[in-house]
């Protein structure tokens, strides 16, 4: 194989023919007609699914280059946190000598600390404008790419700085972490993601009293991402004296009753605190059910319902909280109170009543969510059934098909004109929807009764 499908499945982006050929027998290390590795090519190409093949099937990441440079080390000065990973390896801290990663180290934190617009004008040598685009750079967090005279870089060596430190084993200053991942003030950036991802492996109770002591901070932001950090902890909690679920659950009830001034950042504190089931999660809810913001608000519905199974009766404070909470004037807030209303059904006409009411709510956001909520719910009324059959004239597609898939759990004889109504999906991501499902087998089933009757 003499490496041209390696060098052209390389160049689309194609990771699948890329195994394939590697598998096959194709030279991971095939180079190009510039001389180079086809793993530079990814690198450069910011295409970290193939950067990831190559590796896994053998390309060489510390491969020297005629430049000095190794794929590597293009990677890390690409800015891609993505692409570094991939290229990076497995245990790259047995693999590389000391001096090989105090030179990564080194370069990271000097890209970071002067930042990839000047560096990128130090290279050009040019003062036009600087083209700047955020593209994601992976599944789920973003990073800002910038372009001038030919030349493309991403501004992620805060999070490359931050991966690079963990993975050898570096245990960098809580502070310092603190102060990459805010200074973006954004939580989908690769600086605070990497940050938030580090600080919550640490599961010492050193780092985890550091994290905690952000909640004094004056700055709202650092609040904000040290609150992100914990939520980590109560997401993957790990076993024995280092989950810290406790100890975070007791901080965010002492967090919310030491009072917070920042909306945004008590909001955040209640959402995480909803996680958990610490034992006045209740009170702490009725509390903030009258607060001036609606941004606090919408978090209380999910503070009065229990996670007990069987689920017990609400109290009568959670019960008069949500039924007025669902009479909100925010759209959000109405919303969230008639989803928790649905799952904590008593069976009462007050709260059939209020549901059927927000099925009909002017909002269509809330007519969409309730109808989520009540399609998988137990309500059997005729008056719930009626209002999902009204909102199979909704404009959305996911509200008709909920509508119609409550109609069908509830055996309505209106179900087969329901399925046909919802109509076609409107794109892609429903091929394999658990609604759409169910109504291919109720045709399926509906047809068999048909042949059998005849």
């Amino acid at each position: 194989m003499d490496g041209t499908e390696l060098v052209a499945a390389v160049r689309r982006g194609d990771a699948e023919s890329v195994t394939a050929l590697l598998e096959a027998g194709a030279a991971s290390d095939t180079v190009t007609d510039d001389g180079l590795p086809v793993l530079c090519l990814a690198v450069a190409a910011y295409d970290a699914g193939v950067a990831q093949a190559l590796v896994e099937g053998g390309a060489d990441p510390d491969r020297r280059l005629p430049d000095g440079t190794t794929p590597l080390v293009r990677a890390v000065d690409g800015g891609s946190p993505t692409v570094a990973e991939a290229v990076l390896g497995r245990e790259p801290r047995l693999r590389l000598p000391e001096v090989e990663r105090e030179q990564l180290l080194a370069l990271a934190r000097h890209l970071y600390e002067r930042g990839a617009e000047d560096e990128l004008r130090g290279r050009v040598g040019g003062s036009g404008p600087v083209r700047q685009a955020r593209v994601m750079d992976d599944e789920y967090y973003h990073v800002t790419q910038l372009t001038l005279g030919g030349l493309t870089v991403r501004a992620g060596h805060g999070a490359i700085l931050t991966d690079l430190e963990w993975a050898f084993r570096i245990l960098t200053p809580v502070d310092e972490l603190v102060a990459r991942a805010v200074a973006q003030c954004d939580p989908d950036h690769v600086d605070w993601s990497s940050a938030r991802w580090v600080l919550s492996e640490r599961r010492s109770e050193e780092t985890w009293s550091a994290v905690a002591a952000y909640r004094h901070d004056p700055d709202p932001e650092r609040r904000r991402f040290a609150l992100d950090v914990l939520y980590w902890y109560l997401l993957s909690p790990s076993s024995g004296q280092n989950s810290h679920e406790t100890e975070t659950a007791e901080l965010l009830v002492a967090w919310v009753t030491d009072g917070e001034d920042d909306p945004d950042v008590l909001a955040d504190v209640l959402r995480v605190l909803s996680e958990t089931e610490h034992r006045r999660r209740e009170a702490v809810g009725l509390r903030h059910a009258g607060h001036r913001d609606p941004r606090v608000r919408v978090r209380v519905p999910d503070l009065l319902r229990s996670w007990d199974i069987p689920r017990p009766p609400l109290g009568a404070a959670a019960r008069t909280a949500l039924l007025g909470l669902a009479g909100d004037e925010d759209r959000g807030v109405r919303a969230e109170a008639g989803r928790v209303l649905t799952a904590a059904h008593d069976g009462s006409s007050e709260f059939t009543d209020v549901i059927v009411g927000l099925l009909r709510d002017p909002a269509a956001e809330v007519r969409a969510c309730i109808a989520e909520a009540v399609a998988d719910g137990a309500i059997r009324t005729a008056a719930v059934a009626d209002a999902l059959v009204a909102l199979l004239d909704e404009d959305d597609f996911g509200t008709r098909l909920n509508a119609a898939y409550g109609l069908l759990r509830r055996d309505d004889p209106r179900t087969g004109e329901a399925i046909e109504r919802v109509g076609p999906p409107p794109g892609a991501g429903f091929e394999h929807d658990h609604r759409l499902s169910a109504f291919w087998r109720w045709k399926w089933d509906s047809e068999d009764r048909s042949a059998v009757g005849q």
